[in-house]
This record gives structure tokens, sequence and C-alpha cells, in this order.
């Protein structure tokens, strides 16, 4: 798969650390299934997302059901849930699908 910076970054369980914990830049990281209705509907925002950001910071999708020690590490219970880390830590936390305003304001005070 391509990821150009206007796609989000497909992200697994071997490389959140490096590619999230470990980055210079805020990172939103959406926990998602491809059987999960909710989360598809979500897939075109947090590629809007990626577009609206780049550069300024890294927008990333988790499937749970491939990579499921980080959303043990982090406790989703239920997705979709967004995360946004900065520095290694856990900003704020979406669970649900919310308008793509609320991912963007709390990224605007990071980025």
């Amino acid at each position: 798969m391509n990821q150009t910076a206007t796609h989000p970054i497909a992200i697994t369980d071997k490389d959140f650390s490096e590619q999230v914990l470990q980055s210079e830049q805020p990172v939103l990281v959406d926990f998602w299934a491809e059987w999960c209705a909710p989360c598809r509907a979500l897939g075109p925002v947090i590629h809007t997302l990626a577009a609206d950001f780049d550069g300024k910071a890294k927008i990333a999708k988790i499937d749970v059901d491939a990579n499921q020690q980080v959303a043990a590490q982090y406790g989703i219970r239920s997705i979709p849930t967004v995360i946004l880390f900065d520095k290694g830590q856990v900003v704020e936390t979406f669970v649900g699908v919310r308008p793509k305003s609320d991912y963007a304001g709390a990224i605007d005070k990071l980025a």
C-alpha cells in the first residue's frame, strides 16, 4: 500500500512505539476494524484530516483485530476510538464517530 502523507499511516503492534510514542509531531490514531460500520463511516474524515494536517501532525489507523496488543494496552472497548497522542502521552480520547471539527480542534491546540 502506498502511504503518501495525505493518507493515514497504517500502524501495527510492532511499529506503534516508533510511529506514535516516539513521534516528534502529535499523532491522531484511529482504532478501527473492517467489520465496524461506524469505523467505515469515520474513514473519509480520517483521510481528510491526514491531508489537512500534512506536515503538522501524523494521522494513523490501527486495525484492532490484527493488532490486539496496542488495543488492549489502551483499553479500547468500543470502536471507533480515536486517541490523540503528543510526545508519547494521551492528550485526548474520542469514542464513537465525532464531527471532524472535534478532531481538528484537538490537533490545532498542539500542532
